[in-house]
């Protein structure tokens, strides 16, 4: 069973204190097995943008005995993303924006080449990476395929994105993108194997890009040679 973070929108933080959660997690020997954990305390540490929330809790150890932890967890949604590739083209269509925690920790520019993305919010995983394409790169799309999902952070974020690909062609051109509201977005048609280059070279540094970029490489989709 999957359980949520209890966010502030869904389950009450005095509700969530006092509740024993039984996680299933499957092992690589063995079926699924119980893991028993035990919540002391869930407090609200920030909502100003996402849900930070502090997590202390007991956790029923594989060898009999209980240890108790320490998180911060943080809740922004899940999301989605879209690799779009051009076979005739040979080349993949990235977007550029200004992304802060990536200027802070090392990017002099803070500008990153990413796939085009976004949250879920009350949509489907295919209904937002759809809307996002069209106003994050003008493109809008009809059939996509959806690869996989993934935790990107599990760590501290409880946010699984939705990956996806499609193919794109100029007759599904609507406008030039670059994002709606506050968004500054820059929409770059990259060849395959720059952009592979890219990657080897640091140029491209976002997860999400790389994870999709080597799913292309390995279905065959693109060839690697510029």
């Amino acid at each position: 069973m999957v359980i949520g973070i209890c966010r502030k929108d869904s389950i009450a933080p005095a509700v969530c204190d006092m509740i024993s959660i039984t996680i299933f997690f499957r092992s690589v020997a063995e079926d699924v097995m119980p893991l028993n954990i035990k919540i002391i305390e869930n407090k609200l540490l920030s909502d100003h943008w996402f849900v930070l929330r502090k997590f202390v809790f007991e956790l029923k150890k594989t060898n009999g005995g209980t240890v108790q932890q320490m998180r911060e967890v943080y809740d922004r949604g899940n999301g989605a993303t879209i690799l779009l590739y051009n076979r005739q083209k040979n080349a993949v269509l990235l977007i550029r924006q200004f992304r802060l925690p990536t200027y802070i920790n090392g990017n002099p520019t803070g500008m990153l080449l990413e796939t085009c993305a976004g949250l879920l919010d009350d949509n489907s995983p295919e209904e937002c990476i759809k809307r996002e394409a069209i106003e994050e790169t003008g493109y809008e799309l009809g059939e996509v395929e959806k690869l996989f999902s993934a935790y990107m952070s599990p760590g501290g974020v409880t946010e699984i994105v939705h990956f996806f690909a499609a193919e794109y062609n100029e007759s599904l051109r609507r406008s030039g993108g670059g994002g709606v509201d506050d968004e500054d977005i820059e929409v770059l048609e990259i060849p395959f194997g720059d952009a592979l280059a890219m990657v080897a070279d640091g140029r491209i540094m976002d997860g999400k890009t790389i994870m999709l970029l080597q799913h292309a490489q390995l279905r065959g989709w693109l060839k690697g040679e510029s």
